[in-house]
């Protein structure tokens, strides 16, 4: 009989990085993480401390200054982040996004122009498509934006911004012809340039403001803002993919990157399913009921048992969905899959490593407490479970058609 070889789903460069990364959240990101939580305060040294890792340019080529690692080894380091603290792979998720957008749509003067800063995290990016109201209906945005001489003005308000107030620029979809039918035939993508960390932006990017950023119950730390866009003014050498061939594209460029998006959101499922496992794990082994630790109960045993089964089910769901992506498949279907499976498996892990925890997890003394309030978010970004629900039915219908 053949013998087997041990099994590994990572390659030895991917384990070696995760393993880094892990350190670490371990060492910098999980102390700091409750202390921040309360305070809503943002991350700066530890985002000083990314920049050095080169965290902020993991998929972006070589030539550019990046790492050039494809979308596996990516979620796997934004699984590890997650396990941290979700705030902090939101700030490089948008980011990501981005840099997506700019490496497979842009021209390659976009590309040379930005992504050289964006690898070091000198500027970093957010990805604007939600509006007031607008919910999961796309094709339903009211930002316009009108060509008048060799610039497009955009006019519109964004909502639910990560990195809105930090980022130095915004990947914006607007209506550049609100008369197309379909609608989502007269969107375009948008580089918008802003200054870092002003509310009211002057000068060259006027017209750009940004409200106090929204007040959460959880994913605290990373801002979510709005966007007021009046009369501003973006070149047309900043339509994503240039005029000739990104005009009107936009709607398919943000589809694509959603769908690696997706994953990202999955790995971010993985992650704070993880890191509440392992805290179910160590406290019912600690705490004693009824003359022995719980963890001997039962009752905890089967809890334990579905909470690493539906952790690593996710993990390998998500992981299927990158491979596919960076082997150039159509992964819409299992992008889908794993982020409706990973985004619902968060929730609920945390919801059973929370019922361990008993009275004790709704102190905020507990880490639990942090991820109870951090898990439902994952419900609703990239899409929510219910969006995701017809994305998979109507692509099972395709891909089976009788």
């Amino acid at each position: 009989m053949a013998v087997a070889t041990p099994y590994s789903d990572q390659t030895d460069e991917q384990r070696a990085i995760t393993e880094m990364v892990r350190q670490f959240v371990d060492e910098q990101v999980i102390p700091i993480a409750e202390e921040h939580d309360a305070e809503d305060k943002f991350p700066e040294a530890v985002v000083e401390q990314m920049k050095e890792l080169g965290l902020f340019g993991v998929t972006i080529p070589e030539e550019y200054g990046g790492m050039g690692l494809d979308l596996t080894t990516y979620a796997m380091i934004v699984e590890e982040l997650s396990r941290g603290w979700i705030s902090i792979s939101g700030i490089v998720n948008t980011h990501f996004i981005g840099s997506y957008l700019l490496m497979k749509f842009g021209t390659d003067e976009q590309r040379q122009k930005y992504l050289p800063r964006m690898a070091t995290g000198e500027i970093r990016a957010a990805f604007s498509l939600s509006e007031p109201g607008l919910g999961s209906d796309v094709q339903a945005i009211s930002t316009r934006a009108r060509k008048d001489g060799d610039d497009w003005v955009i006019n519109g308000q964004k909502m639910w911004v990560t990195n809105g107030l930090r980022s130095g620029l915004v990947f914006l979809l607007a209506k550049s012809d609100p008369d197309a039918q379909p609608a989502y035939k007269g969107m375009t993508c948008f580089i918008c340039e802003k200054e870092p960390g002003k509310e009211v932006n002057e000068g060259p990017y006027k017209g750009l403001t940004i409200p106090p950023k929204i007040k959460k119950m959880g994913y605290k730390g990373v801002e979510s803002t709005e966007l007021v866009f009046e009369d501003y003014r973006c070149p047309a050498e900043n339509v994503l993919g240039g005029e000739e061939a990104g005009l009107n594209k936009g709607f398919g460029q943000m589809m694509d990157a959603l769908e690696v998006g997706r994953v990202n959101v999955a790995a971010r499922g993985v992650g704070i399913a993880q890191r509440a496992l392992e805290l179910a794990l160590k406290y019912s082994q600690e705490r004693r009921t009824f003359g022995k630790p719980i963890a001997e109960h039962q009752a905890i045993q089967f809890k334990l048992a579905d909470m690493a089964t539906k952790v690593e089910a996710a993990r390998l769901l998500t992981r299927k969905a990158a491979r596919m992506k960076d082997a150039g498949e159509r992964s819409d279907l299992e992008a889908g899959m794993a982020k409706l499976f990973a985004s619902e498996t968060g929730k609920e892990v945390v919801e059973e490593a929370f019922r361990i925890h008993g009275g004790y997890g709704y102190s905020k003394e507990y880490e639990i407490e942090r991820l109870y309030r951090d898990a439902p978010l994952l419900l609703i970004g990239e899409g929510t479970s219910e969006i995701q629900r017809m994305v998979i039915g109507r692509t099972l219908l395709k891909r089976h058609k009788i």
